[in-house]
């Protein structure tokens, strides 16, 4: 029986840091499965609709970036990077095909699982719930109680993290948030200030915009971001 709290797929060629994180997330509440192999990957995520995917950056073969391209085409499951490089561009290229969130090896298996429950305490707003005002910022419609959005009209496919964090600035729109503050309110007490610029970019890409005309999410210098009139 798949447990209450979700299942997570846990996706590492090393076997032996692949079990303690499984065994972490076994004691946590969480259903497992692991498999070192990225092919194999793509399709137990496909077969099992997991919660979260753990997913490691240097896998031989399919590596973590292809896999993890491949599970966006048909997933909005959170999915975590494990990356044991240094090199900055590698961080971006896995945020960029739809990462969520990266932790650097060696890491705390009980930090890696903290991540995980933050991701999860994240607010949904629920059928039995009044439902949220539509925010209209020109083209740019953001309907955060049917998690959708829409420029002219057209759906805009956006991972669980791009569509929170858009959320969140457009919940209040007049106000200008700093890295830090979208740090706590996005991704909980873990994460970094690059992780904002990345997702920021990744946002204005698939809306359309750009750092040039920021027609929809506007860069406060010295602050943070804020929502733009569109």
């Amino acid at each position: 029986m798949t447990a209450k709290l979700g299942h997570v797929l846990v996706v590492d060629d090393e076997e032996v840091l692949a079990g303690v994180v499984a065994s972490y997330l076994d004691r946590a509440g969480f259903d497992t499965t692991v498999t070192g192999d990225g092919l194999a990957a793509v399709e137990l995520a496909r077969r099992l609709d997991p919660t979260v995917v753990i997913l490691d950056l240097g896998l031989p073969g399919l590596d973590g970036v292809e896999v993890c391209r491949r599970i966006r085409t048909f997933s909005d499951c959170y999915l975590i990077m494990l990356t044991a490089r240094t090199d900055e561009v590698d961080v971006l290229i896995g945020l960029s095909v739809g990462a969520d969130d990266y932790v650097t090896k060696p890491f705390s298996a009980r930090e890696l699982v903290a991540r995980v429950q933050a991701m999860l305490r994240r607010p949904r707003t629920g059928a039995d719930e009044a439902p949220l005002p539509v925010r209209r910022f020109g083209a740019l419609e953001v309907d955060a109680s049917a998690r959708v959005v829409r420029v002219d009209g057209r759906p805009v496919e956006l991972t669980p993290t791009e569509f929170d964090l858009l959320s969140v600035l457009a919940a209040r729109p007049r106000l200008a948030q700093s890295r830090r503050q979208l740090i706590q309110t996005v991704w909980g007490e873990a994460g970094d200030d690059h992780l904002v610029d990345v997702h920021v970019a990744n946002l204005r890409r698939k809306l359309g915009d750009d750092a040039a005309t920021q027609r929809y999410v506007v860069t406060v210098r010295g602050v943070g971001y804020r929502m733009g009139a569109g």
